[in-house]
Order: C-alpha cells, then sequence, then structure tokens
C-alpha cells in the first residue's frame, strides 16, 4: 500500500511539474539577417530554460515556460564579440555581456512583446494579457498570435474590443520613415543606416513624453506628435505608456502559447530592412544557439499554421 501511495505521489508531482511548463512560445526569425531574441522574466517569476540565443534567417526555436509566466521578449541586431570578448548588440543589447541575458532587459530602443498568462488549465483558467509596445522605442517588425484554432483558422477580428485571441504586432519598418531626431545610427567604414527609432521619451527624456511628473496620469499624459507616428504606422502596438484602450489583447488561458514572429512581413526580407545588408559590421557568425537542437525543426502542420498566422496577420494589421 505504501508503493502505491508513493507512486501516486510521484505520479502527481509530474503531472504538476508538467503543467508548470504548460506554454510554448515558437519565436521565427523572417528576416533577411540574424536576430538574438531575449527574453526577460517578470520579478519573483522563473526564468525559461533559456534567456538568449540566436536565430538565423528562417530558423524558429520553441521555448517552454510556466503556464503563469509574465515578462517580455525582444530581438537583438548586429550582434558580435568587441575586442576584449564581451557579446554585444548595437539594438536591444540586454547588457549581460553574454548570448544568455540571465535577467536583464533590452536596452531602448526596442520592440517588446509583452505577456501576463493566467496559468492556462493547470493554473484555474482565467485570460492571457499580451501586448506589442514600442513605448521603449522600435528596432524591428515583430508579430505575436495566441497559438488557439481560431487565430490558426484566420479568425482574428478587426479590434481588440470585439473578441479575444487577436493577432497583434508592428509589421512595417519604421527605420525607413524615423524621424531624424529619433534615430539611432549605425555606421561602417563605408555606410550609415538607421538601425533602430527611438521613443520622444528617451529621445528628449522630459516628463510630457515619460508621462511622469505633472504628465504622470492617464488624464494628464496625452498622445503627442511622436507617439501618433508611431500609432498611425503600427494601430495595435502601445505607443506611450497610457496607449492601453487599443494596445492590450486578450485570449482565454488553455497553455497553448504564442507564435513570436520577428520581420513577419515580406518586405522586411529585402535589403532596405537589413542592416547588414548595407554594410554594416557582420553578426557573430559562429555564435551557437541555447536550447534543444530538436525544437528548431517545425512539423509541417507548425509550419502550415505560422505561415496561415503570418499571411491572416499581415493584412489585418497592414491599415
Amino acid at each position: 500500500m505504501g508503493a502505491l501511495l508513493h507512486f501516486l505521489s510521484l505520479l502527481l508531482f509530474l503531472s504538476l511539474l508538467q503543467g508548470a511548463q504548460a506554454a510554448t512560445f515558437t519565436i521565427s526569425n523572417r528576416c533577411g539577417y540574424t536576430v538574438w531574441p531575449g527574453i526577460l522574466s517578470n520579478a519573483g517569476v522563473a526564468p525559461p530554460s533559456t534567456t538568449g540565443f540566436a536565430l538565423s534567417p528562417g530558423q524558429t526555436l520553441a521555448v517552454s515556460v510556466a503556464a503563469s509566466w509574465s515578462g517580455r521578449i525582444w530581438g537583438r541586431t548586429l550582434c558580435g564579440q568587441d575586442s576584449s570578448g564581451k557579446f554585444t548588440c548595437a539594438t536591444g543589447d540586454c547588457g549581460s555581456g553574454a548570448v544568455e541575458c540571465s535577467g536583464r532587459g533590452a536596452a531602448p530602443p526596442a520592440t517588446l512583446a509583452e505577456f501576463t498568462l493566467a496559468g492556462g488549465s493547470g493554473g484555474g483558467g482565467g485570460d492571457d494579457f499580451y501586448d506589442v509596445s514600442l513605448v521603449d522605442g522600435y528596432n524591428l517588425p515583430m508579430l505575436v498570435a495566441p497559438s488557439s484554432p481560431a487565430v490558426a483558422s484566420g479568425g482574428a477580428a478587426s479590434n481588440n474590443g470585439s473578441s479575444s485571441c487577436q493577432v497583434t504586432g508592428c509589421v512595417m519598418d519604421l527605420n525607413k520613415s524615423c524621424p531624424a531626431e529619433l534615430q539611432v545610427v549605425a555606421a561602417s567604414a563605408a555606410r550609415r543606416a538607421v538601425a533602430a527609432c527611438k521613443s520622444a521619451c528617451e529621445a528628449f527624456g522630459t516628463a510630457e513624453y515619460c508621462c511622469s511628473g505633472a504628465h504622470g496620469s492617464p488624464a494628464t499624459c496625452a498622445a503627442t506628435a511622436y507617439s501618433r507616428f508611431f500609432k498611425g504606422a503600427c494601430p495595435r502596438a502601445y505607443s506611450y505608456a497610457y496607449d492601453d484602450a487599443t494596445s492590450t489583447f486578450t485570449c482565454a488561458a488553455a497553455g497553448g502559447g504564442y507564435y513570436v514572429v520577428f520581420c513577419p512581413g515580406m518586405s522586411s526580407l529585402k535589403s532596405g530592412g537589413n542592416p547588414e545588408a548595407v554594410g554594416l559590421p557582420p553578426t557573430y557568425s559562429t555564435m551557437a544557439f541555447t536550447g534543444n537542437a530538436e525544437s528548431l525543426t517545425m512539423s509541417r502542420n507548425s509550419l502550415v499554421i505560422l505561415l496561415m498566422v503570418i499571411s491572416s496577420a499581415i493584412s489585418t494589421l497592414s491599415w
């Protein structure tokens, strides 16, 4: 009898352990250049098995997190080793000195995907909350889509108030149209190119743009000409701190996870959207990703679903 109880206790422990790792982020790079995703868990939340890795063009990596995970995901670009061997990136650098971010966040400007997962079937249900934010600026296009049947079948609605589990993101290349005073320019010996676009808060540091001080509430911090630039190009993304009404999305938590896609639009594969194609420093060619090599290969069904999500999202988000 004691052995049976021990066995049942072990099964219960394993089921709880499995439930704690019930959500999967399927992170894909459709850019024409290498992207180094970074992952930061919120305070008090356990990190996934990897917090930073390299994705070559066309690669995908599945990362498992706890069903009640919360945190952010972003992409780093123009990364390599400096003369001392320290790993750094021109945009989105997390300052760890290594590929793994290890509890450090993105230096602005960086396009951010933010998540608060409700716990799925193992955590009592409820809604996940997610968004794509340009509050800290922009460095590359990004799409986020729940891996739910409604979205996978192209069922995204036109506005976040009318249904749940919708696609969001910023699929436009804002580096091409970034105002001169917000531009982050990366230069090589031969060329200069815009590698990222700052937020007005980052560029000027005033209370009006940072929603701080006398402007530290929704009633006193309104949209500005700069936030309207971001919002006009990417209507579903956060453009400033209190841009909640059209920028926060929900999905009934079921533990399925989310697709995170860098450069989902085909135009992003052209040289105009690729800072490496205009003579900027090459990426660190000997970089190895961290994680399970098998997870870099998608099944045929997963690939078909991902392509359907991207196709649906491009038509939905490019208003």
